[in-house]
C-alpha cells in the first residue's frame, strides 16, 4: 500500500463514520472504535466498542419513522498526516450537521472540528481516537438527547 493509498483509506474511514451516524447504524459505528475511543466535547473518553455504542444510544435521538437521527453530517477540509513509520496517522477535518423534520426546517444544527488518530493493524486503518470540538452550536433539541453548551 502506498502513502497515497493509506491517506485514501483514512479519508474513506472518516467519511464512513458520517454515513453510519446518519443511517442510525450505531452498532457498526461503534465497531470503528473497537480498539479506540471517542472523546466527547466535555472531555470524557469512551473507549471500546460497547462504551462507544452506549454513548451514541444515550446521546443521539433516533426517529422511529426513519430509524435514523434525520441528519446529514458533511465532512470537509480533511487533512491527513502519516507518521514516518507508516503505522500511525493523525487527521483534522471539519463537520457541519444539517437536520430537517416536520415543523423544523432544514438548518445547520452544529459545526466544528474532528481531531482524529489512527493506527494500522493487520494492514487496515482504524480509529484510535476521535475528539469532537464543536465551534458553532445551533438548535440541537431534535438531534441530541442531552444538552450541549457552547
Amino acid at each position: 500500500m502506498t502513502r497515497s493509498d493509506d491517506i485514501h483509506a483514512i479519508e474513506t474511514l472518516i467519511y464512513h463514520y458520517a454515513d453510519l451516524i446518519d443511517a442510525g447504524r450505531f452498532e457498526e459505528l461503534a465497531r470503528l472504535f473497537a480498539n479506540g475511543c471517542v472523546a466527547s466535547p466535555d472531555g470524557e473518553e469512551y473507549a471500546g466498542e460497547q462504551n462507544v455504542l452506549a454513548l451514541y444510544r444515550k446521546t443521539t435521538r433516533i426517529y422511529p419513522d426513519t430509524g435514523t437521527p434525520c441528519t446529514e453530517h458533511m465532512t470537509s477540509n480533511v487533512s491527513v498526516q502519516l507518521a514516518e513509520t507508516g503505522h500511525t496517522a493523525t487527521a483534522s477535518s471539519r463537520f457541519t450537521v444539517l437536520q430537517a423534520r416536520e415543523g423544523f426546517p432544514l438548518q445547520v444544527i452544529i459545526a466544528g472540528q474532528y481531531r482524529d488518530r489512527f493506527s494500522k493493524r493487520e494492514g487496515r486503518w482504524e480509529f484510535t481516537r476521535r475528539e469532537m470540538v464543536p465551534r458553532l452550536i445551533g438548535d440541537l433539541s431534535r438531534h441530541l438527547l442531552i444538552p450541549l453548551s457552547p
